[in-house]
């Protein structure tokens, strides 16, 4: 079973999104390499962070007390921020996977979601959210997201007519 979360944005985020790409493993029992995948508008962490941790906090009604990130994957990379009222830690490192975002729940085990970077076509960034929520056992980041391509790497792809 798979839950799309499309959540609204919140006051407390600095870009104007339509609402939160998400996709949880609904069972999240840390069996699949990844518990599922977001697709962010932008490598702005700053501005992006919040509404993913608002539609996790949500999902799972439990707050989101810090937030591990690559550092060379983001910009705008803050220590500290708040989200739904309260402050949220982020840790950034370079020895970490590019293309994981890992989410330390209050009481629960940290949830790993795979990020599709945001200039990924729409086709593929939906196919990669649907795998990474189904289950991933035996797969590994880059495979789920080997269809996801960022536009503007595909060839003959003018990236800026999207």
């Amino acid at each position: 079973m798979m839950t799309t979360l499309t959540a609204p944005a919140t006051p407390d985020t600095a870009a104007a999104h339509s609402g939160v790409r998400l996709r949880l493993n609904a069972v999240l029992d840390r069996r699949g390499t990844v518990d599922g995948a977001w697709w962010p508008r932008s490598r702005d962490a700053a501005a992006e962070l919040p509404s993913l941790i608002s539609a996790v906090d949500r999902r799972l009604g439990r707050a989101v007390l810090r937030v591990g990130l690559h550092h060379d994957a983001w910009e705008h990379i803050p220590r500290r921020m708040t989200a739904r009222g309260r402050p949220v830690r982020v840790g950034w490192f370079r020895s970490a996977d590019p293309h994981l975002v890992t989410l330390t729940i209050e009481g629960k085990a940290p949830i790993v979601v795979l990020v599709i970077p945001p200039g990924t076509a729409h086709a593929p960034a939906v196919a990669a959210l649907t795998l990474a929520a189904a289950g991933t056992v035996g797969v590994r980041p880059a495979d789920i997201l080997h269809p996801a391509r960022p536009v503007e790497n595909l060839p003959g792809r003018d990236s800026s007519a999207v």
